[in-house]
């Protein structure tokens, strides 16, 4: 994203309070804002559809769970893929070799689609055979056209026209939205057509602003798929990223005593859903810094560091450069824990009186209380890991991950043993535990590069 952010540090150039305002205002809607935005349209069509009827009908639960379960199987289906073509792309463009780009996003899409395709077959015909045959098929349709709007929002971040990206999303939700609030009397089956009508205009925007901004005379290119261009320990962090973002959610619904079955074969555990899903509106603050301190100061510090390096300056400009790095990274983890921790406070004294507004149960609070701290965690770990892919530090990012993943599961079993009371331990403790291992990594990898330098210089 740091493309996006080094336009947006513009707006911090006209030094007043609107463009400081402006400049946080977009990182924020940007770092966060297809989460945020596919969150609120999908519960807002939920609840618009259920005040419509009186009483919240059947099928607009099984739609919101049918939207999670969707979401979550193309993330982790697409997760080992994800961060092999966003390196593979960023290296292209730091060779200057744009015009491979879209080539190269051709074959991956038709890659994703024919094994996302398969996939989803696969599953709807051996364990959805009870559903109706429209939900399968549209079940179908919206895994394979998430699987591909994942591959192609690596790209985003680097068209750096952020009033377009946010439209693109506000035009895909929109139109579920209205398509779906039209098509409420056809149960299921409308609202979930409108779901994927909605993300394929979605799909189709994005991917022409990406062919307008990487244009190329070659209709396709195999490259990424040569031997030496893919990365295993990139596949390996994505799947165990992704993995271990859901398999707390995962051990959740697959537990008869926390779960409810919903349309075969889905299944939905409400008591650790809903609060979770309000949780994640919290990052919004948080990822904003993500964007501006993290993925745009220490970007730019890093790229004069190599750059120094690479141009055999001296060594008291490569270390001031490092320290540069250093204090950058240190201010945005400081600012994200700052920021966040305020939001998170000012939640949960609000938490009380906005579940009441939403008409969740009191038994609800507790754990969205646990959940609002977890999720401000996982903002600062993903901020040590994107730390440590910049530096290239690919094998501690990958045990970070495992070790996430792993205690993330240990943990939420431990707790579902213990009961109710304990729902959303699992998740905020194996954030804890790799937040702390990741923030005492970074600074050991820092100290390593002064070390670095010296034996590159040699």
């Amino acid at each position: 994203m740091a493309g996006i952010g080094f336009e947006l540090r513009r707006l911090l150039r006209q030094d007043s309070y609107l463009g400081l305002l402006r400049a946080y205002g977009y990182a924020a809607l940007i770092g966060s804002g297809p989460w945020v935005i596919s969150i609120l349209a999908v519960m807002t069509l939920g609840i618009l559809a259920a005040a419509g009827q009186g009483d919240s009908p059947v099928y607009i639960t099984d739609f919101l769970v049918s939207v999670t379960w969707l979401v979550a199987g193309s993330l982790i289906f697409t997760g080992p893929l994800q961060l092999t073509f966003t390196r593979f792309t960023a290296d292209r463009l730091y060779e200057g070799r744009d015009d491979e780009v879209l080539p190269s996003l051709k074959a991956v899409l038709t890659l994703t689609t024919v094994a996302s395709l398969l996939a989803a077959i696969t599953i709807a015909s051996t364990l959805a055979d009870a559903s109706p045959l429209a939900y399968r098929v549209l079940m179908v349709m919206g895994f394979v056209l998430l699987c591909n709007l994942w591959c192609v929002a690596v790209f985003v971040a680097g068209v750096k026209h952020y009033r377009q990206v946010l439209a693109a999303f506000a035009l895909g939700y929109a139109t579920t939205l209205g398509l779906g609030l039209c098509w409420q009397g056809l149960g299921i089956t409308g609202l979930l057509g409108a779901f994927v009508i909605g993300q394929a205009l979605l799909l189709f925007v994005l991917l022409a602003m990406v062919t307008r901004h990487y244009p190329s005379q070659r209709p396709w290119s195999l490259t990424l798929l040569i031997h030496g261009q893919w990365q295993p320990k990139l596949v390996a962090i994505g799947l165990f990223y992704n993995l271990g973002v859901w398999i707390d959610k995962l051990a959740f619904w697959f537990h008869p005593a926390t779960s409810v079955p919903m349309i075969p074969p889905l299944r939905a555990a409400p008591l650790y859903d809903l609060p979770l899903f309000l949780a994640y509106l919290s990052i919004v603050p948080g990822m904003a810094i993500f964007l501006m301190r993290i993925e745009t100061d220490f970007a730019l510090n890093s790229q004069h560091y190599d750059q120094a390096i690479r141009s055999g300056r001296s060594l008291e400009e490569i270390e001031s450069w490092r320290r540069a790095m250093v204090i950058s990274v240190r201010r945005g983890i400081y600012d994200i824990i700052k920021v966040q921790g305020v939001t998170v406070a000012a939640l949960l004294l609000a938490g009380p009186h906005l579940l009441e507004a939403l008409g969740f149960s009191d038994w609800n609070l507790p754990i969205f209380n646990l959940l609002l701290v977890a999720v401000a965690i996982q903002v600062l770990f993903l901020a040590i890991l994107n730390v440590l892919f910049y530096l290239d530090r690919l094998t501690p990012a990958l045990w970070l991950c495992v070790a996430f993943c792993a205690s993330n599961l240990g943990f939420t079993l431990i707790t579902q043993h213990l009961g109710p009371d304990y729902y959303g331990y699992g998740y905020a403790l194996s954030l804890l535990l790799v937040a702390v291992i990741g923030l005492l990594r970074l600074d050991r990898e820092f100290q390593r590069l002064t070390f670095h330098t010296f034996m590159r210089r040699r």
